[in-house]
């Protein structure tokens, strides 16, 4: 669209809003800086609350293609999922490795961001889980060589529509899109959009279009890139600020979470 329009604002419970992850159209599962992660309707409509199994808060969340919610709890290293309101284990990360971030894909595989160590030495890598197996690990190109940087931060991704996952690598400011193959094809690291301040990726989601959208939390903006790597245009005008969140429903709306526990629900898309 020429025009970007916020069409709903929705507010939350949390003073400091983690994450979002649509269902279907008008609804999402949220958290924030606690152990709780509740169900809301785009009204802001409490549909339901998990209690997690985290003493503090959830790594990250997703849904499955099932509509089933999906968490992390960093501190027992497992990746645990909601059925009748009860958490199961599903995955149990490799030893010394803490699960953050997921991402549920279209396939069905659970994408999951682990870490080692802490502080600049910390290390990262992406495995792909097919149910409890371990599929496919992506830390390091053909040559041997990392593809993500060493760092203290934590990483986000997506899995777009043709395979490929992309990544926000905020040790290196910088977005890293890996082929199914787990060949790196492009990174982008925001020059494209001659934006007024240092490019600070965080949340990462792609849409029906195979676009990527990612969170700048420098730049109080989102940048949204083709799935070869082009930058297209910045979501810029609608109040965003200290992002943490983004998901798409399955109208074409994006969801971002701001800072202050509100969610702006933002039309983009022409066909959406």
């Amino acid at each position: 669209m020429d025009q970007v329009r916020v069409i709903a604002t929705i507010p939350t419970n949390h003073k400091r809003l983690l994450g979002v992850a649509c269902v279907g159209g008008a609804e999402a599962w949220i958290y924030g800086n606690n152990k709780t992660i509740t169900h809301i309707d785009i009204h802001g409509t409490v549909r339901d609350t998990v209690t997690t199994t985290c003493l503090s808060c959830p790594g990250g969340i997703s849904v499955s293609k099932g509509g089933e919610l999906i968490y992390s709890d960093y501190f027992s290293g497992t990746v645990n999922i909601v059925r009748d309101g009860k958490s199961e284990t599903l995955i149990i990360a490799p030893q010394g490795w803490t699960p953050w971030r997921l991402c549920c894909t279209r396939s069905r595989d659970i994408l999951v961001h682990v870490y080692k160590g802490i502080g600049p030495q910390s290390k990262h890598k992406i495995i792909r889980y097919q149910r409890q197996n371990i599929k496919q690990e992506i830390n390091k190109d053909g040559q041997g060589n990392r593809i993500l940087k060493d760092g203290g931060n934590r990483l986000f991704m997506s899995e777009n529509n043709n395979g490929d996952v992309c990544v926000s690598d905020l040790n290196a400011d910088t977005v890293v899109v890996v082929d199914n193959t787990g060949k790196v094809r492009f990174r982008y690291n925001g020059t494209q959009a001659r934006m007024e301040k240092s490019f600070a990726p965080r949340d990462i989601v792609t849409d029906a279009l195979s676009q990527i959208i990612v969170a700048d939390i420098n730049n109080n903006c989102v940048h949204i890139l083709d799935q070869n790597g082009q930058f297209l245009r910045c979501v810029e005008d609608c109040e965003l600020k200290n992002l943490s969140g983004l998901s798409v429903d399955s109208e074409g709306r994006l969801w971002v979470g701001c800072g202050n526990g509100e969610i702006k629900v933002i039309k983009y898309l022409r066909q959406s």
